[in-house]
């Protein structure tokens, strides 16, 4: 077996896949739901419903803010409770659609049989209409980053897209959706990797997976077989090292097809790369083949101190304690809660943030895990520039940023940080390097912005 992997830095934190072997369960609806408007990158899609309207399930509630934007569905049935704010994972009150539950009531247009739709057997899915449903389903980047899918797939004049990969790598501690979703799903998966490729105009495709899914390599192996033997597409399942930051797209796109993309603004498909979540090809299928707008998704909710941590699919806009109390409730002591993995996940202030489009995982993290040991000064060691995959230098940059060097800073290329946390989590002397550069590339990034607007 050939298993490739990026070509610069990365790190191997302790997996810690506590629910690897643990069947999707089907998450209670909430009480009360809610829909913060911000769920993806973009304009916050805006509301078209006030308080006191009734929705279903799957009926529209935002539209799309903006051409990078994404409409929200309702994931549940019931009355327009209030649209007012709320906390969300950043920690502030931003606006928010709240919905009280009345049963389970869908709109008749979603398709909810078991049958696998084909797409040899839909000739009216042509490129523009495969991109449209997407579109019109709010279709984002389901591992995090929450980008709307169908403008990765209509890329600008200067770029060519050559393929599609499908990122189903999981490298982050803990998070085990993707591949309960692999396990479960496969069939499906392959449906919605062809409509993106379909969708892009290409024909040659790549679902990178890392070792330590080997059945999911197996499965996938087989089902690409089965599905693409005599298609005019090709796929490939790619099997990778275990190497952190591997699911970053600049990484994955280096593992995958050996290109590298160039520094920021340069994105994958300027090497010929479309690259798209396992769970986004998922809802891919469900969008276009079943008429289902996105507005639920599989999660993970995890911890070594939670009584029975677990996979679940759960509606958007469930409070997390729900899904932690499901879980045998939150754990006795001072416990963290991130929204995502623990190098990359977002601490939260409240258990009633909801889950959004972009949330893979709940994570809770003990007191003695989550300490942070005194910073010492740097001793120069170098180790946060090995493990850096984007070959910058850490330490550099987390001391312009305590100067408040904000030029220099754009000059060592702040902006390709992906905050992946490597060199936090290799740093000896434990200091908040990530921390530190994370304000520096927001100040470089504000000052990028703005010169641009003087220039327009």
């Amino acid at each position: 077996m050939n298993i490739r992997t990026f070509r610069i830095g990365g790190v191997h934190p302790e997996e810690n896949k506590l629910t690897h072997e643990a069947a999707t369960q089907v998450a209670a609806l909430p009480k009360q739901a809610i829909f913060p408007l911000g769920q993806h990158i973009g304009a916050p899609a805006k509301p078209v419903v006030a308080k006191g309207d009734k929705v279903k399930v799957g009926t529209m509630i935002a539209e799309a803010g903006g051409f990078v934007s994404a409409p929200i569905y309702s994931s549940v049935s019931g009355t327009v409770f209030k649209i007012d704010t709320a906390i969300d994972a950043t920690g502030y009150r931003k606006p928010v659609i709240i919905i009280n539950v009345e049963g389970d009531e869908w709109e008749e247009t979603i398709d909810r049989s078991d049958k696998l739709e084909l797409v040899k057997d839909h000739p009216e899915l042509t490129p523009e209409e495969i991109v449209e449903r997407i579109k019109t389903a709010g279709v984002v980047g389901m591992g995090g980053a929450c980008f709307p899918t169908f403008i990765k797939l209509c890329p600008p004049p200067t770029a060519k897209a050559e393929c599609v990969i499908i990122n189903a790598v999981e490298c982050e501690p803990y998070i085990t959706a993707d591949f309960r979703l692999m396990m479960e799903h496969a069939d499906e998966i392959l449906v919605g990797l062809e409509l993106l490729m379909k969708g892009a105009k290409v024909t040659k495709g790549y679902i990178g997976i890392e070792t330590n899914k080997m059945p999911a390599i197996e499965l996938l192996t087989r089902k690409c077989a089965e599905a693409f033997g005599t298609s005019e597409y090709s796929v490939e399942v790619v099997p990778l090292k275990q190497r952190y930051p591997q699911g970053g797209e600049k990484q994955l796109v280096d593992a995958v097809i050996n290109r590298q993309v160039p520094a920021p603004p340069a994105i994958p498909v300027n090497v010929g790369a479309i690259v798209q979540n396992v769970g986004t090809a998922f809802a891919v299928y469900e969008a276009v083949m079943k008429h289902k707008p996105l507005f639920e998704r599989y999660t993970t909710v995890t911890g070594k101190k939670l009584a029975n941590p677990g996979n679940f699919l759960v509606r958007m806009g469930t409070p997390m304690k729900d899904l932690i109390d499901a879980c045998g409730g939150m754990p006795e002591g001072d416990n963290k809660l991130l929204a995502g993995g623990p190098m990359m996940g977002k601490a939260l202030t409240s258990v009633e943030v909801p889950i959004c489009k972009g949330t893979n995982s709940v994570t809770i993290i003990s007191d003695e895990e989550a300490f942070r040991k005194e910073p010492n000064p740097c001793i120069r060691c170098a180790k946060c520039v090995s493990a850096c995959p984007m070959g910058l230098e850490p330490y550099l940059l987390a001391k312009l940023a305590a100067i408040k060097n904000w030029e220099r800073a754009e000059k060592e290329e702040v902006v390709s940080c992906i905050e992946c946390g490597s060199c936090q989590f290799t740093c000896p002397a434990h200091r908040p390097l990530l921390d530190n550069i994370r304000q520096a590339k927001s100040t470089v990034m504000g000052i990028i912005r703005a010169r641009a607007a003087k220039k327009n």
